[in-house]
Order: C-alpha cells, then sequence, then structure tokens
C-alpha cells in the first residue's frame, strides 16, 4: 500500500512580530499584576557602541591599540596560562598567585554579583522560613524542667495549643493565570493559525482570479470573431503551433482563428500581409497583426511658379466612418495600409517603364518629374509623420492629391479586375472594346493596365490646357482692344462625372478631352479640340489639322485671325466700293487684301 504524500504545503508559526495595523509590537518583559504591560527597553545603537568601547579598553587596556602582534600574543598565552592555573584546583598556587594577579574588572564583579544575589537571596529566605517555623513549634510546645534546666519556668494555661495539621503535608496547585497573559498566549496560537489560512486563502484567491480571468477571455474571444464575422471579414483556422504532431491519430484542429482583409485578386506577398489573429490574453490590442507596417501612403505636388515662388501640398488622411466598432476600425485601418503598399508597388512597376518623364525611385520614395514645373512624389511614411505634413498648405494642390489618391484605389480595382478577366479565361472578344477617336488611333491594350502612366498623363494635361488658354487668350484680348467682337469658349473636361469615370476606370480610352471656341465677328469660328495628354486638333472650315506643339498652334491661331480679319476688309471694300464696280481680293502669300476699282489698286 503506497505511503500517503503531502502537497509539500508549509504553514509558519512563528511568532507575531506586526500587529494587524502594521505597526511593530515590543517584546513584553513582565506583566504587572493589575495587567499592565512592561516593554523590553529599545536599545539604542550607539549606547550599545558605547558599552563595547568600554568593555574593550577596561579588558583589554588602554594602549591595546598601540601594541604590536608580538606583544597581543604574548598577553594572549599569559590569560591562557593564568585561566589554566585557576581550573587545575590548586588552593595553595592559586592563593599565592593571586597576590600577583590584577584585580577584577568592573564588569567581572558585576556579573557575580548578579550571579551570587539570588542565591543569597534564596538561601535568606529559606533560613527566614526555618527560623519562622522553629519559633513557632517553640511557642507551642511548653518545655519540662529536666529537659532545659536553665528554662524559666512557665506557665502551661499561658501556652497556645496550634492545631494538630498545621505542620502536616499538603499540595500547592498552580495559581491561574493573569487574564492579560491568557489573551497574550491566545493571540499567539490565533495568529499562527491566521497566517496559514492566509496563506491558504491567498492561494486559492490566485486560483480563483485565474480562472476568472480565462473565463473572460474566452468569451471575449469568441464575441469578436462573432463580431468579426457578422461584418463579413474572412475567417480561417490558423495553422497550427511549429512543433505540434500531424501524424496519423494526432489531434490537428486549431485552437484560434485567423483574419484575412485582403483583396482576392492581390499578389500572394500582400495577401500575405494582409492576416491577423485575435488577440491573446499577454497582448494589448484585441487583433494581433504579425506583418503590419503601419505606413501611409503621402502624394505631394510641388509646383514652381513663374516668379520662383514654389508651393507643396500632400494628401489628407482618409475619414474612415465611426460604427463605435473598434474591431472594424482597426480591420479598416490595417486593410488600407496593405491596399496602399500594393499601390506603391505598382507604381514602382510602372515607372521602369515610364517613357515621358525622369523619375527617382528608392526603398519607400519615388518623385517623378510630370511637368516642367510640377514634381509628384509618392513615399510610404509613418502616420505621425503625415500628420505633421499636412497643415498649412494649399487647399487646391490639396484637393489634387485627393483626387490621385482616391483615383490610385480606383486604378487598383480597375487591375484586379483585369487580372480576374484573365484568371478565369474570359475570351478578349467577350470584354467590351474602347471607342477610339478618328483621328488618333488607339494602341493595343497591353495585358496589364499602368498606373502610373494614367496619373501622370492627368498632371501633363492640366498643364497642356494651361498653355493652350494662355495662348488662346492672348488673342482673344489683342482682337477685343483692336475693336474686333470676340466670343470666347474653353472647356477643359467636356465630359460629365460618370464619363470621365467610365473613361479612365471602365473600358474607355483612359483619356480625358475638351474644346476651345473662338468666334471672331461673329461671322467666323475657329474649334479646337484636345485630350489627354497633350493631343490638340483644329477644325477648320476647310481641313482638320492635328497639332503637335504649342509653337504650332501659335502660327494657326495667327494666320487664321490675320485672314479672318482681311476677309473682313475685304467684305466692308465690297460694300463701300460697290457703286465703282470695285474688286477686293485677299493676297494669301503676301498675307494682305487688295482693292482694285476704276484703275486704282489698294
Amino acid at each position: 500500500m503506497s505511503e500517503f504524500r503531502g502537497t509539500g504545503l508549509k504553514l509558519s508559526l512563528e511568532r507575531l512580530y506586526k500587529d494587524d495595523l502594521g505597526r511593530p509590537i515590543p517584546t513584553v518583559y513582565d506583566i504587572t499584576p493589575d495587567g499592565r504591560y512592561i516593554f523590553e527597553p529599545d536599545e539604542q545603537p550607539g549606547t550599545r557602541l558605547g558599552e563595547n568601547l568600554r568593555r574593550m579598553f577596561s579588558e583589554r587596556g588602554s594602549d591595546f591599540f598601540n601594541q604590536d602582534p608580538e606583544q597581543r600574543q604574548a598577553n594572549k598565552s599569559a590569560s591562557e596560562d593564568h585561566l589554566s592555573s585557576s581550573q587545575s584546583g590548586d588552593v595553595m598556587n592559586n592563593s599565592s598567585d593571586s597576590q600577583n594577579t590584577e584585580s577584577m574588572s568592573p564588569e567581572a564583579l558585576s556579573n557575580m554579583r548578579l550571579d551570587i544575589l539570588p542565591k543569597l537571596h534564596i538561601a535568606l529566605g529559606e533560613m527566614t522560613l526555618a527560623k519562622d517555623v522553629l519559633t513557632l513549634y517553640a511557642s507551642s510546645v511548653a518545655p519540662g524542667p529536666a529537659s532545659i534546666p536553665s528554662a524559666p519556668l512557665v506557665d502551661p494555661s499561658t501556652v497556645s495549643t496550634l492545631p494538630n495539621d498545621i505542620l502536616a503535608s499538603s499540595s500547592v496547585s498552580m495559581p491561574p493565570s493573569i487574564p492579560s497573559v491568557q489573551s497574550f498566549n491566545a493571540r499567539l496560537v490565533a495568529g499562527g493559525k491566521d497566517e496559514a489560512l492566509r496563506k491558504a486563502s491567498d492561494l486559492f484567491k490566485s486560483a480563483v482570479i485565474a480562472v476568472e480571468r480565462g473565463h473572460g477571455v474566452g468569451a471575449r474571444y469568441w464575441m469578436d470573431a462573432l463580431k468579426i464575422r457578422r461584418r463579413n471579414w474572412g475567417l480561417a483556422p490558423a495553422p497550427l503551433p511549429l512543433g505540434v504532431p500531424v501524424g496519423r491519430g494526432a489531434d490537428r484542429t486549431t485552437k484560434d482563428f485567423l483574419i484575412s482583409f485582403g483583396l482576392s485578386e492581390s499578389w500572394p506577398v500582400f495577401r500575405q500581409r494582409a492576416t491577423g489573429q485575435l488577440g491573446t490574453p499577454g497582448s494589448q490590442e484585441p487583433i494581433v497583426f504579425p506583418r503590419r507596417q503601419r505606413t501611409v501612403l503621402c502624394i505631394s505636388i510641388k509646383t514652381r511658379h513663374v516668379s520662383g515662388v514654389e508651393r507643396t501640398a500632400c494628401n489628407s488622411l482618409a475619414n474612415e466612418p465611426e460604427d463605435g466598432d473598434p474591431l472594424q476600425a482597426t480591420l479598416r485601418e490595417a486593410q488600407r495600409e496593405v491596399l496602399e503598399q500594393e499601390i506603391f508597388s505598382l507604381l514602382i512597376r510602372d515607372a521602369s517603364v515610364l517613357p515621358t518623364s525622369s523619375v527617382r525611385v528608392s526603398e519607400r520614395l519615388l518623385v517623378v518629374e510630370a511637368t516642367q514645373d510640377t514634381e509628384i512624389r509618392f513615399e510610404l511614411v509613418e502616420r505621425d509623420a503625415h500628420v505633421a505634413q499636412t497643415s498649412d498648405v494649399d487647399t487646391i494642390l490639396r484637393a489634387k492629391c485627393d483626387l490621385i489618391y482616391n483615383l490610385l484605389h480606383l486604378l487598383l480595382l480597375r487591375e484586379h479586375t483585369h487580372r480576374r478577366l484573365i484568371r478565369i479565361g474570359v475570351p478578349e472578344a467577350s470584354v467590351p472594346k474602347p471607342h477610339a477617336d478618328p483621328a488618333f488611333p488607339l494602341a493595343p491594350t497591353p495585358p496589364t493596365q499602368s498606373l502610373l502612366q494614367l496619373v501622370i498623363d492627368l498632371l501633363q494635361y492640366e498643364y497642356f490646357c494651361i498653355r493652350v488658354k494662355a495662348e488662346t487668350n492672348k488673342v482673344v484680348q489683342i482682337l477685343r482692344r483692336g475693336g474686333v467682337p470676340v466670343k470666347f469658349y474653353f472647356d477643359a473636361v467636356g465630359e460629365n462625372s460618370s464619363e470621365v469615370v467610365e473613361s479612365l476606370i471602365g473600358n474607355g480610352t483612359g483619356r480625358i478631352g475638351g474644346v476651345t471656341v473662338i468666334r471672331i465677328d461673329n461671322s467666323r469660328s475657329l474649334r479646337f479640340t484636345f485630350s489627354s495628354p497633350s493631343s490638340l486638333v483644329a477644325h477648320l472650315s476647310q481641313a482638320t489639322l492635328p497639332l503637335s506643339s504649342i509653337p504650332q498652334l501659335v502660327q494657326l491661331l495667327r494666320d487664321e485671325t490675320e485672314h479672318c480679319l482681311l476677309q473682313r476688309i475685304c467684305e466692308m471694300g465690297t460694300e463701300m466700293s460697290d457703286r465703282l464696280s470695285g474688286t477686293w481680293i485677299i493676297d494669301l502669300p503676301m498675307n494682305r487684301a487688295v482693292g482694285k476699282w476704276d484703275g486704282y489698286t489698294l
């Protein structure tokens, strides 16, 4: 039969040294019969040190520290010889040698006094008791004349008779304890038991707290999992920890969930980043993201004015709708970070094949010189750094950056749609073809769409429209200063919002276009159409001419304006010389108007 082995729990029964209020309990030296405590006086460290120093000099001499080691050894051997001679028992030698020894020290005399006085008091008490007993016994018995011849005669009637059992044996019982002593003994016993019970209760309390904490963590874990699933986030069984047996018969049931918040058509490296797990008891956040980098895509535009003034602005942070669910907000923030990282990787890919702009590329920075005075930067920065950059900037430039930021997300969705169509094997004929402009034949569509090229095209188109409007406005102002009635219409984007989105994101041409019209003297109109990034077509009455540069536009405006003015001069000359049968023609080689009447030429 096996022996019972305890749990090894040790209960301390040490004496109490602190009361319930944490104050130290003094040592009780004595208790008076009336219950008053006499505590042991506290010995000060300075007093104890002074007593030890006094004893050292009185016992070892005042020149102890001035002695060399040989003298100290000689004194030590002499004291040992004296001690052995005192213990030999030779009384005569001791009496003779005692004349040569030193006198006793005050400490030795005090110790001897403390040792002898109690014995002398005991002896005095015994002798006094014996005397009293003998006196009592002598006074109770009348002695006869024969027994004590010299004793005086005593009258027997005057002698008192004592009881018979006055000197009989008696038993002595222990007197009852003083109430204060009984209370103190009870406190000692109860204190030892209370300490053991406190240790046991602390053990049970810690166990209960651990169980309650584990229950709360488990309940919160499942509640968070249900909330995440209700929001249609992807939940999958987490992979088993490293080292878990996966052979036949092993328990391969996972105990955790893996949250997947990446897009289905993203590259595998970004789908791996877009994973998280519900928080464990030791984690400080409800969701743990092992591969999160906590970066923000910062899009900034820097423009340089003709006067040399530079303006810079960056996009503002996207404000997520607040629904009161911290899990939803955390997952949206993490998903936005992964999408921005994927967008930045696509921009880096497109920068290597960008044909018309200079590019500088680093690990987290992409700088593109879109136009002569415009530079755009794509950078992955920390969130705090991005907040610091969004203060005190131009609102128009910030609006452009926000437009590019949101456009890149739409272009990413278009890229994912293109990948999905390729993955499921949709034939090329079933995909709607974009409508091409007859003046500009559409190039073959590449297998993947370029995000960066479209953004650069839009910036170059803006700069192109500004230059076209400036040149046409110069001509209009000159004509108006000359008194010629002119109507001017300029529209940089001729499509509405839905058509622009369909052209850029959908199955359109990927371009936007506009139109400008100049009507001179209510008779002749000049119409120009342009499209991104810098395509310009002049629609004249006799032909349609594509223009490849701004100087061509300036020359065409000059020629058409002069021709219109010369034609107006000819019409006015014909009206004035109608009675003289005059003739007015335009000399195109010489670029002048010629009038003839009655042999005169003007």
